[in-house]
């Protein structure tokens, strides 16, 4: 289901692909068009994760004078709901999770699944409880419990609880009803950013 699903995708995705690439050059002729970073996979295995830049180029070395402003205030996760380091573009991608799109790749690797819990920072894992740490468990996803349920405006306790919830019941139906559920969501979003 990964491999065909992924191909699937990446073949009829690629105007938006195309579109996407054209803006953010537009607004940036010189920085990358793709933004790469490790993250943490099944069992802790380490891999490269891959997006449409959807910040400036130097965004993270400017995410240590912003610690202090993150908005998930339980656990190691770190987001901005008006983060000063995304682009115009960029806003509007990460609104509608267009910046994911090059994760497909990751599926067709196999360092990710359709479904399954998003892939953490290796600094968020250092600061993860043993129960927390169960999330590692098993492949990480592009999209899970918590892409469907609220998304940024959920704490991690929850998001855990969430994607503990899905390694639990997981099977086809369930994989598929979020992958659905996901082009809804996505389409109307407000939660993310």
């Amino acid at each position: 289901m990964d491999i065909i699903g992924s191909l699937l995708g990446m073949i009829i995705l690629i105007p938006v692909f195309i579109l996407i690439t054209v803006l953010i050059k537009l607004e940036n002729r010189n920085g990358p068009v793709f933004f790469k970073q490790v993250r943490v996979g099944r069992n802790g295995k380490e891999f490269t994760i891959y997006k449409f830049r959807s910040m400036v180029s130097n965004a993270e070395e400017l995410k240590m004078l912003l610690l202090e402003q993150n908005d998930i205030k339980d656990g190691p996760v770190f987001k901005m709901k008006e983060d000063p380091r995304v682009t115009r573009i960029g806003k509007f991608i990460r609104k509608t999770s267009l910046d994911e799109l090059p994760q497909l790749i990751n599926v067709l690797k196999g360092d990710m699944s359709l479904v399954g819990p998003r892939p953490p920072l290796p600094e968020e894992v250092a600061q993860y409880s043993s129960y927390e740490k169960q999330r590692l468990k098993v492949t990480p996803g592009l999209t899970c419990y918590w892409q469907v349920s609220g998304r940024s405006n959920i704490g991690f306790d929850e998001w855990v609880r969430l994607d503990l919830k899905y390694m639990e019941e997981r099977n086809m139906i369930i994989d598929l009803k979020l992958i659905f559920k996901t082009v809804f969501v996505l389409l109307g979003s407000k939660d993310a950013y």
